[in-house]
């Protein structure tokens, strides 16, 4: 166990990175000049019906529309137009979204994906306006325009797809209990009797805790490391949250550890608005030449600059589906 001193200055550590997350920011560093102008709800139409609307049934949520080429459909020009991609994404998870202290850059295996993406749609990995989104307040910035993407790993679900529309999968984890070194609770299971939870709303960890609580009770808060904080803390006694994203909190502090095996599969997809099917596509089409190349794929240089030493033991992307 560690001293409350010690906890106290991680916990703080931790908060300060929340704090600065909370800025909206353009890629490349310093304060955005102008505030993005947002569109409107009405911007949106209704997507067709067809195979490019999502299945009236879900089998398999992790099934997106074939890659385009490069023509461009209404959102693709409604981005070349602006001459900047709106991303929304998170800026306090280590490893894959967040302002790195030792240069003030925003980092992360989520964010050169969507630097991808830029410099596919408009030439530059660098035009980019950062949004920080709340895990509850994605799926809303995507159906009010205030965003084109959501490159925050989201995980893909049946549920969601009703509401926006999603890439191929571009990484899978699964949902993990993260504790002090030494507490008694050793899994998703009844050691957490009795034991308070946090999760972030609006997560699928907190859907999977209100489903199967084991006796807990829970807490949920706006971001995953607020989760931490609180943790450090002793205001709760276990997080559940992605593994991706735990492993990534775990080495921000090694007195908090993994534990048990991870109970859920959570394929992380970049979101669009339902309306934004040629969008869709050329995501797509971005994350097929972002796979190719075997161990010299960007995909795979991104996983070991960023996801390696935490998340160990990955040799391939998911391979994606389709479902037209």
């Amino acid at each position: 166990m560690r001293s409350r001193t010690a906890a106290v200055a991680s916990a703080a550590a931790a908060c300060a990175l929340a704090a600065v997350a909370a800025a909206v920011l353009p890629a490349g560093g310093g304060p955005a000049r102008d505030r993005p102008a947002h569109s409107a709800p009405s911007a949106h139409a209704a997507p067709a019906p067809g195979p490019e609307a999502a299945p009236a049934q879900c089998t398999d949520p992790e099934a997106s529309l074939r890659p385009a080429g490069e023509a461009d459909g209404p959102a693709v020009q409604r981005i070349k137009a602006r001459g900047r991609l709106i991303a929304g994404v998170d800026q306090n998870s280590y490893r894959w979204g967040y302002r790195n202290p030792a240069d003030g850059e925003l980092s992360g295996f989520d964010i050169d994906l969507v630097r991808a993406i830029a410099k596919d749609i408009l030439g530059d990995p660098g035009k980019v306006t950062f949004l920080a989104i709340p895990t509850s307040r994605r799926i809303p910035a995507l159906q009010t325009g205030k965003v084109d993407i959501v490159a925050r790993t989201m995980t893909i679900t049946c549920d969601r797809i009703k509401q926006v529309a999603f890439s191929t999968a571009y990484f899978e984890s699964g949902q993990q209990v993260m504790v002090p070194k030494g507490s008694p609770v050793t899994a998703f299971d009844d050691s957490l009797k009795g034991k308070k939870v946090c999760t972030a709303e609006g997560s699928t960890a907190e859907l999977k805790v209100r489903e199967e609580p084991h006796g807990s009770s829970l807490l949920t808060v706006p971001n995953q490391l607020d989760c931490l904080v609180r943790l450090q803390l002793g205001e709760v006694d276990a997080v559940v949250n992605d593994r991706a994203l735990a492993a990534g909190q775990a080495a921000q502090d090694p007195s908090v550890q993994l534990v048990g095996k991870p109970f859920t599969t959570e394929p992380y997809g970049v979101a669009m608005n339902l309306a934004d099917t040629d969008l869709v596509r050329r995501v797509n089409k971005v994350l097929e030449d972002y796979r190719s190349g075997g161990a010299a794929s960007l995909w795979m240089k991104a996983y070991e600059r960023w996801l390696a030493g935490d998340l160990k033991g990955i040799t391939a992307p998911p391979e994606p589906k389709y479902r037209d």
